[in-house]
């Protein structure tokens, strides 16, 4: 019996834990790739380096140039009497709110554990004077801290202009911070992870979790495909932590979407246009790429015209009509996943696509963010 579309249940598979790669190959570009022919619904298996042979001269190929901040804090519990804690405590800062000199940074995060970080708590972090002051305590975990970064942590103060202020604290972060890996992994971030859970362009932070399909892409593979005449763009969107927020409701219709900030540049509006006209295709490397795009479509009424920026709560599912992309790269993403939904609504058949995972898990691909990828092209 074909279960209901719109059913969370759908759109679960069964995957042994040791499929889950909790670590990065080597090399990024020894992946092995699924290709999915959405026509003939064809399942070829090979190699990411092929994705070379994949586009022809004219496609475009466009990515998320978002950068992971390396923005979770591991320290412990100084109470606003001033009793200092052995229990280690944390905070991952997800968006800043405001700056009250060069070493005061407010940021709204995500505490844990939540009920011990009272307001007017501190966390002491390791190594540095420096110190998150709790001054605003929220629902499920979320807060605003004051990072007091102390002249210890800022050698260079006084600071002038937030072009100063803005990489002080990425020096900060860079030094101190932890990179907020997937809670799937099941252990502590790496300095290794600091490389290899970014790609290799990207250029503009502000993310809480890497786009995971571009992983893949070394120098070498992007050179390829330039010197065959592959044309790139590149668009910016925020990945936030709600990426990795389990659907909770039977109905997927129900379930409330996290927002995202996202950048169009007229660049790309120019470069899709064109690619449209001269007749090639779209390729859009992850599924925030394509969140991306599709949400500016709808936004201009079905085509891209203009340059845009803003909140993306975009839900896809199926049922969904594409505009833009073509063919997307996507990693394989979890059960009951909002990821999956979109995969299914882009590959055009959630049987089918399940039916690949399942050939996926037979084949013993890796799975998830530093696992392996798929190629669904329609």
């Amino acid at each position: 019996m074909t279960q209901d579309i719109y059913s969370v249940h759908a759109y679960d598979y069964t995957l042994p834990e040791g499929l889950i790669a909790a670590h990065p190959l080597p090399e990024r570009d020894a992946s092995r790739m699924m290709h999915l022919n959405a026509p003939t619904q064809s399942i070829a298996h090979m190699q990411f380096k092929s994705i070379v042979d994949s586009l022809s001269p004219g496609d475009l190929l466009v990515v998320n140039n978002t950068k992971v901040l390396p923005a979770r804090f591991i320290g412990t519990r100084r109470d606003p009497e001033g009793e200092l804690h052995s229990g280690k405590v944390e905070a991952l800062l997800l968006h800043p709110q405001g700056q009250d000199d060069a070493t005061v940074h407010r940021w709204h995060c995500l505490m844990k554990p939540a009920r011990k970080l009272k307001v007017g708590t501190h966390i002491v972090l390791p190594n540095t004077e420096a110190t998150l002051e709790v001054i605003e305590q929220g629902e499920a975990g979320h807060g605003v801290v004051q990072l007091h970064l102390g002249e210890s942590s800022s050698p260079t103060l006084p600071l002038e202009g937030e072009g100063e202020r803005a990489r002080e604290l990425d020096r900060f972060m860079q030094t101190h911070g932890h990179m907020p890996i997937p809670p799937y992994f099941n252990r502590e971030a790496t300095e290794d992870d600091k490389e290899r859970y970014q790609t290799v362009y990207s250029e503009v932070q502000g993310s809480q979790a890497a786009p995971t399909a571009g992983l893949h892409f070394t120098n070498g593979i992007l050179d390829q495909l330039k010197q065959k005449g592959v044309e790139f763009a590149e668009v910016t969107l925020s990945v936030g932590v709600g990426t990795f927020r389990p659907v909770m409701v039977d109905d997927v219709r129900d379930h409330d979407m996290h927002g995202e900030a996202y950048t169009l540049p007229q660049e790309t509006v120019d470069a899709i246009k064109a690619c449209k006209m001269r007749g090639n295709r779209v390729f859009a490397v992850g599924t925030t790429t394509t969140k991306t795009l599709e949400t500016a479509a709808q936004n201009q009424g079905g085509t891209i015209t203009q340059a845009e920026s803003g909140w993306s709560n975009l839900y896809i599912y199926p049922g969904f009509e594409f505009a833009v992309v073509d063919a997307m790269l996507t990693n394989f993403h979890l059960p009951k996943s909002t990821l999956l939904m979109m995969i299914s609504a882009f590959a055009g058949s959630r049987e089918w696509v399940l039916q690949a995972y399942k050939e996926a898990v037979e084949q013993q691909y890796r799975f998830y963010s530093y696992g392996d990828c798929m190629l669904i092209e329609r």
